[in-house]
């Protein structure tokens, strides 16, 4: 069964998870330059990995309709409102802050990498309205496609 695809637009870098069929956890995810992360998605998609592309609707997402428009999946646009201090949070769950660094205000702390790849996960849990388990998840890197 195929699973569902989420990304975080931008001009420089995206975010991009995908999910298994069922939509209970993520089978890959990264940060990665759009001509990357376009590839990605078509490799996916020819390989009927995926049938249904989340496309965050802020910035950088306008080209992204086209280019997914050739592809033979279900695009849906969902709103990105808040989800980057969200995936801040979510970050800081999974590596709580240490040292100093944990007097620090939620919204001064910043996390040592791009969040990216936690803002399509959130988009995505949004969308499904659950939780998504990412402990087998297979980091994605730039130019480093999954079969």
């Amino acid at each position: 069964m195929s699973g569902w695809v989420a990304i975080d637009p931008g001009r420089s870098k995206c975010g991009l998870v995908l999910s298994d069929g069922e939509g209970l956890s993520l089978l890959a995810a990264g940060v990665l330059p759009p001509q990357d992360c376009l590839a990605q998605i078509q490799a996916w998609s020819a390989g009927q990995r995926c049938h249904t592309v989340l496309l965050g609707s802020g910035t950088g997402s306008g080209p992204w309709t086209g280019w997914l428009a050739a592809l033979p999946l279900q695009l849906i646009p969902v709103p990105e409102a808040g989800t980057t201090l969200a995936a801040r949070g979510r970050y800081g769950q999974w590596e709580p802050p240490r040292g100093w660094r944990r007097l620090l205000p939620e919204g001064l702390r910043l996390p040592p990498r791009d969040v990216d790849d936690v803002v399509a996960q959130l988009l995505l849990e949004r969308h499904l309205g659950r939780r998504l388990q990412r402990q087998h998840c297979q980091c994605l890197t730039p130019s480093g496609a999954i079969p």
